[in-house]
């Protein structure tokens, strides 16, 4: 499969798109000013990011975020430091998008710190305070982070049967060596281009190490594939480039994750978003992402040895009945993958393939995965 292949343009479309995110922060402040000029209290309206405000959509098969709504009003105590933190943000974006610069969420956080004039008040005590707001002017202004030009720290590999334009720089998927190529922080299309692929499919694994070996087996030219790694849950980046890949070169997506609820938590993220991130679902999830494995059957399916055998605790199985309770979940099929989980009594890391030979998982195990069909979706 090829896919046309366009000339580079640095920042292809994106003036339009940084004045039009400009034109939303700069509402967001005459809207709170007119309210001010009159002597009233000015407020914004903040879609609540919270499980009581999802929903899943069964036809689209995301987690969608709802109508419910917060008011963070100046003129009162308990919201007040919210409300100038909000604006404080909206500042300092706006401040990028007028220079052209893009800066991490943790640089933004120290943009925006200082200590009030003639107090001992700082406007940010730490980071995990100026975050939560980011997310909150996305949604307010309707825009990604990416468009307020933030980045965070890239996090995820990938190599294959994919050649890119990144930003300018055309880059062979094949050519990355033990290494692989880091997945940015940023995969907008005026940032990144798919200029040829050659793949058959694209399988994502949970862990750096499993890639590893894959990669180190060139797993990825036998197969014909697209070869990823969230390195644990998935970054925004790589859920937006795993998106994008699913939509524009159509091919299908398989998943491979430890046998346990949170890697069958990171595989959900994948495929029907998060309730944190519900209102970037559309341009993050991938409904048609399939679950390879680990399977709680695998064990007796491949005569694994009871070495592999990690005992649930209270809170890997508390999590697991919250999970069968998920509407996306609720298919018979995911209710007997669940159940069989509990029924073992023990999970599984997909390291634990290594019991069986080093290269098992590569030569044996996921071919013959492929071969049968057998995965879930």
């Amino acid at each position: 499969m090829a896919v046309a292949k366009k000339a580079a343009s640095k920042k292809t479309g994106a003036s339009d798109k940084d004045a039009k995110t400009r034109t939303k922060i700069e509402r967001l402040a005459k809207d709170a000013l007119k309210v001010v000029e009159k002597g009233d209290n000015p407020a914004l309206e903040i879609r609540m990011r919270a499980l009581s405000n999802v929903s899943f959509n069964e036809k689209r098969r995301i987690i969608e975020l709802g109508d419910k709504k917060q008011s963070r009003e100046f003129f009162n105590t308990a919201m007040a430091r919210k409300f100038m933190q909000t604006f404080l943000v909206a500042n300092g974006c706006k401040t990028l998008l007028d220079e052209n610069k893009t800066v991490s969420i943790r640089q933004m956080f120290y943009m925006t710190k200082h200590t009030l004039k003639g107090t001992q008040e700082n406007t940010f005590e730490d980071q995990s305070e100026s975050d939560p707001i980011i997310e909150d002017l996305e949604v307010t202004v309707d825009a990604l982070r990416e468009e307020l030009h933030l980045f965070a720290n890239k996090r995820g590999l990938i190599t294959g049967q994919l050649t890119v334009n990144d930003a300018g720089d055309e880059i062979d998927l094949t050519r990355m060596g033990r290494g692989g190529w880091g997945i940015p922080s940023i995969c907008e299309d005026d940032n990144l281009k798919f200029v040829s692929c050659k793949a058959e499919m694209i399988l994502v694994v949970e862990k750096q190490a499993v890639w590893h070996r894959l990669n180190e087996d060139r797993f990825w030219e036998r197969h014909k594939c697209i070869l990823m790694t969230t390195e644990g849950q998935a970054a925004r980046g790589a859920r937006r480039l795993l998106q994008r890949m699913s939509t524009e070169l159509k091919l299908p997506i398989y998943a491979l994750v430890d046998n346990d609820p949170w890697g069958l938590y990171i595989y959900s993220v994948l495929k029907q978003g998060s309730i944190n991130l519900a209102y970037e679902s559309m341009r993050m999830a991938v409904p048609t992402v399939r679950f390879l494995g680990m399977s709680a059957n695998d064990y007796k399916k491949f005569n694994l040895s009871p070495a592999v055998q990690i005992k649930l605790n209270k809170e890997d199985i508390n999590r697991a009945e919250q999970m069968k309770r998920y509407p996306w979940f609720k298919d018979k099929k995911w209710q007997n993958e669940i159940t069989a989980l509990l029924k073992n009594g023990f999970k599984m890391e997909v390291d634990g393939f290594l019991t069986k030979s080093i290269s098992f998982i590569t030569e044996e195990y996921i071919p013959k995965k492929l071969r049968d069909r057998d995965w879930l979706s």
